[in-house]
Order: structure tokens, then C-alpha cells, then sequence
């Protein structure tokens, strides 16, 4: 079984970014999570985009799919473990990640850069 909890390394013009997904399982679903967090070297922030299961939003909570984000109305869905998806979030959120610039933490909500991802691809 391989460790899907090792850091990976991601580059980006002229910055490097190590990347993890981590997921929490609870006991009740809507209280699970997905957890992509984006690390730059040379700097202790972290961007967390998190991942949370709602009414017409579904997180893995599985071995099979683990990584997996899907969108119910027209089931998009993307894999927090390929290194395209990640960039592409990375660009998504990397306009907002700049105000919060004195944050050690940075966690934001990562669907409304899924939606922002899924457009982009079904554009392309």
C-alpha cells in the first residue's frame, strides 16, 4: 500500500511548494474533512484549502477513492492527489491567499476554488 501522506513537491514558475492532503474521519460524514495544504519552501505559512462534505458536495471517506472531491448537480469531480489538480487550485487561490499575508495559517474553504477549477477545465 503506498503512503499517501507523504509531502510532494510542486514548482511553480520560480517558487517550489510542498503539498500534503490529509483527511479526518469522524464518526458522523458532516463532520469529516479533506484537507489540501500548499507550503512554499523557505517560509513557515500554509495555505490549508479544506474540503467538507454538504448537501450536493461529497468528500471520499475511502482507500478507493481517497482524494476524491465531487459535485453532485453534474458530479465534476477532482483527485487532491494529482499534481495538475493542485496547480490549479494553486492559481485559484493564490489571489486571496495574498491578503491574509501576516497569517502564519492560512484555511479557506477549497470549494469555491473547485467550482473556479471545474469552469476553467469545461472552458478548455
Amino acid at each position: 500500500m503506498k503512503n499517501d501522506r507523504r509531502l510532494r513537491r510542486l514548482v511553480v514558475d520560480d517558487t517550489t511548494w510542498y503539498w500534503t492532503v490529509r483527511q479526518r474521519v469522524k464518526p458522523a460524514y458532516e463532520d469529516c474533512s479533506l484537507t489540501l495544504s500548499l507550503y512554499p519552501e523557505g517560509n513557515r505559512r500554509r495555505l490549508a484549502l479544506i474540503f467538507r462534505p454538504d448537501s450536493d458536495r461529497i468528500i471520499s471517506n475511502c482507500y478507493f477513492l481517497s482524494g476524491t472531491v465531487l459535485r453532485l448537480p453534474d458530479h465534476s469531480c477532482l483527485n487532491l492527489y494529482e499534481p495538475g489538480t493542485v496547480r490549479r487550485l494553486l492559481e485559484a487561490a493564490a489571489p486571496t491567499s495574498g491578503i491574509f499575508a501576516s497569517e502564519q495559517v492560512i484555511e479557506v474553504d477549497g470549494w469555491q476554488y473547485f467550482d473556479a477549477v471545474v469552469e476553467a477545465l469545461t472552458a478548455a
